[in-house]
């Protein structure tokens, strides 16, 4: 792994400075607590090639109008925030003018270690440079983004000097001075976002305040510093447009360390309970405790954090699981279940996507539900605040009920781009993924797994019933009847492979009967009317009132949930109507003139030649229908709308669409390790690995460096917790049905089900072994295929699982 090597099972080491490698570093360093992160970029440097120092608090946003490809264009961006890092330093000896600030590209630097410690939540900076006369300046530089306060963050900067005695300046500050420029691609864009920037002081505080250009987001920074060990011999403040700094020197001598602490407050005027943004911030600065105190309750927050969610396996799967929770965890803490946001599917981590939400929720959630059920349910809430926005979609298109984007960003609208660049060919080229209407079922099913796996039935019964009544409505009015087929048809759409989105010669995009949409829309509808019968009557009642909900839809939603058209293809279940009918590809031939061809939309479109040509796609479409249901619900939703699937028609789907995916997607390796578990052991194995090393080690094309993929590290998590123990959290029992997986053949985690905290399931050597916490909950019934325990509070149970 090319990014850093796990040192321990808590640490990440990165042994001397690769100016290639910075920015895949800097997203893997990045440092967040839900509410801001900001990426690990090195505190003596600006935005340029190698370095991007990126902040970003989750749920802002602004939009802005670029003229790309003689078009006007308008895109909505997570915005990069003010830059608080900036710390930079330079020798200045007796008699001489003062050398070059000192940064890790300086020719001076002699040494370089980095250490990102997942346990403590902290970056580590060890630098080295020589002065030219012998002697040489050491600089260690820790860092934390806090846990427990999630406006303040922190830089301690220890100064050595070896071999000499002489003066240091020091600059400290703030730079408002930022734009949008982290992806490549998207330079031709617009991306000043900040604007009306103003600086002041205070003793020994800096402060910026600015907004935003459309959305009058008002953000205000403050860093307070304190030097000890060494005599400060200059001290002013600096205001250079946007800028402001503190201007020190200090005085280093070969016997003493001196130590610089940068204390910063960030808040804006989405926060509740303040006034105003910058007298919050002033305020934070001012009175945040010093660094070692910082420091103390940040590790406290962490350990309370792992001693919920941490994953136990071992070796290097292990702990890059570990690593992958942690970045999970700093995207979407506690405190997340304060905000109006969504999953943003980068992380706080980068620009790519633009911060926009999409349906990587999918693959979030459900390991969120049984660790941290309150981030669920705020997630699914910022969902139903759009699902105002979501009904005017589907009004505008002529549909009943609601549409929800495909990206979503600040209200709910629909973001995603009209336009997209292919870097390889460099066109701008149409862009039609907005037609994966499919996101709705994505959040039609985590508002159903929140609520098994919680047992919040007033959710249910209230927001996530009314989520449930218009996406199903949605998918009845789309559904159109063929008398010729005695079935009900959704036409125009794109599925989750992404590279379909016209059939070959179509003057119009979309495709017709998806298979993986049809079936999800047929399982919503069946749900939402489990959902409507299932409600208190005074509730009932006052829903259908509201909604005009009446007996002749629900009658309709039952017959579109039995008769929507699945298309089959010589005894496969068939992508689409007519996925069958398309060429064949020369996959041996691409791959010998390319390489790597997971972009293989990319490298056809700098051919000349479309993708819609032929049967390949990007990632799991069919497929994802395995990794959402176990067989047997799987077989029971076929069942129901008339097609049988066994065991061989199932298997013969998953090889048929083996052969024919190029995993253009992070998630496509996650998807497969999962269905191959049970359907095709022997591969699961390498499609897991895959899915640790995508961000890790950033595979060739990769785009880390603009931000990991959050669903894909989520998913990895999950394939433990869900995937390979088949856990099913229902309102009354925890169901598991595992399937052994050799080369991870022992884990362990903790769930929480119900009232019941930290419920541990362990797996080794063919037994697992459920305990539960003491408490005064009720005992625990855990089902297996075989039999069902009854697990009380502080008891354990050792199972021995069948097939092993």
């Amino acid at each position: 792994m090319t990014s850093g090597r796990p040192t321990t099972e808590w640490a990440w080491e990165y042994a001397g400075y690769q100016p290639a490698a910075e920015s895949l570093r800097e997203s893997l360093c990045t440092l967040g607590n839900g509410y801001f992160a900001t990426r690990g970029a090195a505190p003596e440097t600006a935005a340029d090639d190698t370095h991007y120092p990126g902040t970003y608090a989750a749920g802002c946003y602004n939009r802005l109008v670029s003229h790309v490809a003689g078009r006007q264009v308008e895109n909505e961006d997570m915005v990069n925030l003010p830059n608080w890092l900036p710390v930079r330093y330079r020798v200045r000896r007796e008699d001489a003018p003062p050398g070059p600030w000192l940064t890790p590209d300086s020719p001076a630097l002699t040494a370089f270690h980095q250490r990102l410690d997942l346990r403590q939540g902290t970056l580590t900076r060890r630098l080295r440079f020589a002065d030219g006369h012998g002697g040489h300046l050491d600089v260690e530089q820790h860092r934390l983004v806090h846990m427990g306060d999630p406006h303040l963050a922190a830089i301690r900067t220890v100064f050595r000097a070896h071999g000499w005695t002489g003066a240091l300046d020091i600059a400290c500050g703030l730079d408002g001075g930022v734009t949008n420029s982290g992806v490549a691609r998207y330079r031709q864009l617009a991306g000043r976002h900040l604007t009306h920037l103003r600086t002041g002081a205070d003793p020994d505080t800096v402060w910026l305040r600015c907004r935003t250009t459309e959305s009058d987001l008002r953000i205000a920074m403050a860093a307070r510093t304190r030097v000890s060990g060494g005599g400060v011999t200059r001290d002013r403040v600096e205001h250079e447009g946007p800028r402001v700094t503190r201007a020190l020197t200090v005085t280093l001598t070969p016997r003493r360390a001196v130590t610089l602490d940068k204390t910063v407050a960030l808040h804006t005027s989405r926060d509740p309970a303040i006034s105003d943004p910058l007298q919050a911030a002033v305020d934070g600065a001012r009175r945040a405790p010093r660094y070692a105190s910082l420091l103390g309750s940040h590790r406290a927050a962490w350990e309370h954090l792992w001693r919920r969610a941490d994953v136990h396996a071992p070796g290097d799967a292990g702990r890059v699981l570990r690593l992958h929770l942690f970045h999970v965890l700093q995207t979407l803490s506690p405190h997340t279940a304060e905000l109006d946001v969504g999953v943003p599917a980068r992380g706080l981590h980068g620009e790519a996507y633009r911060g926009h939400v999409f349906w990587d929720e999918l693959f979030v959630l459900p390991y969120l539900n049984l660790h941290f059920p309150e981030v669920s349910r705020a997630l699914l809430t910022y969902r139903h605040r759009r699902l105002p926005a979501a009904r005017r979609a589907a009004a505008e298109a002529g549909r009943a009920g609601a549409r929800y984007p495909w990206q979503s960003g600040g209200d709910g609208r629909e973001e995603t781009q009209t336009l997209h660049l292919n870097p390889r060919s460099g066109r701008w080229l149409p862009d039609h993924s907005r037609r994966q209407y499919h996101v709705g079922s994505a959040i039609a099913y985590n508002v159903w797994q929140y609520c098994q796996a919680s047992g919040d039935t007033e959710f249910l019964h209230t927001k996530g019933a009314e989520m449930l009544l218009h996406i199903a409505r949605f998918w009845a009015d789309a559904a159109s009847y063929d008398a010729q087929r005695e079935r009900y048809r959704i036409r125009g759409v794109v599925g989750p492979d992404e590279y379909h989105d016209a059939y070959p010669g179509a003057a119009e995009p979309g495709l017709d009967d998806n298979t993986y949409t049809n079936v999800t829309a047929a399982w919503v509808l069946a749900r939402a009317l489990d959902t409507m019968r299932a409600l208190p009557e005074p509730r009932r009642r006052e829903l259908f009132e509201h909604t005009a909900l009446d007996a002749t839809e629900l009658e309709r939603w039952d017959e579109v949930s039995r008769r929507l058209h699945v298309p089959f293809y010589q005894g496969v279940i068939s992508q689409f109507d007519g996925y069958g009918a398309l060429a064949e590809l020369d996959w041996e031939g691409y791959r010998s003139r390319y390489g790597d061809i997971r972009r293989l939309d990319r490298v056809l479109e700098s051919e000349g030649d479309s993708v819609n040509h032929y049967q390949a796609s990007k990632q799991a479409d069919v497929l994802m229908l395995g990794y959402l249901f176990a067989p047997a619900e799987l077989a029971g939703l076929f069942d129901r709308l008339g097609y049988q699937l066994d065991d061989a028609r199932w298997q013969a789907t998953v090889d048929y669409y083996l052969r024919r995916t190029s995993h253009g997607s992070t998630l496509s390796g996650l998807v497969h390790a999962w269905v191959l578990a049970r359907a095709r052991r022997g591969d699961a194995w390498r499609y897991f690995q895959e899915a640790l090393a995508g961000d890790v080690a950033d595979l060739q094309g990769g785009t880390t460096g603009e931000g990991i993929h959050l669903g894909a590290m989520a998913g990895t998590l999950d394939l433990v917790q869900r995937g390979l123990t088949g856990l099913e959290a229902r309102e009354d029992a925890l169901r598991l049905d595992p399937v052994p997986l050799p080369e991870l053949s022992e884990y362990g985690f903790c769930v929480r089900f119900h009232d019941h905290w930290g419920v541990d399931l362990r797996v080794r050597s063919g037994r697992l072994c459920v305990s539960v916490p003491a408490s005064g909950a009720t005992p625990i019934a855990v089902r297996l295929a075989d039999r069902t325990v009854t697990v009380a509070p502080g008891d354990a149970h050792w199972l021995d699982l069948p097939g092993h």
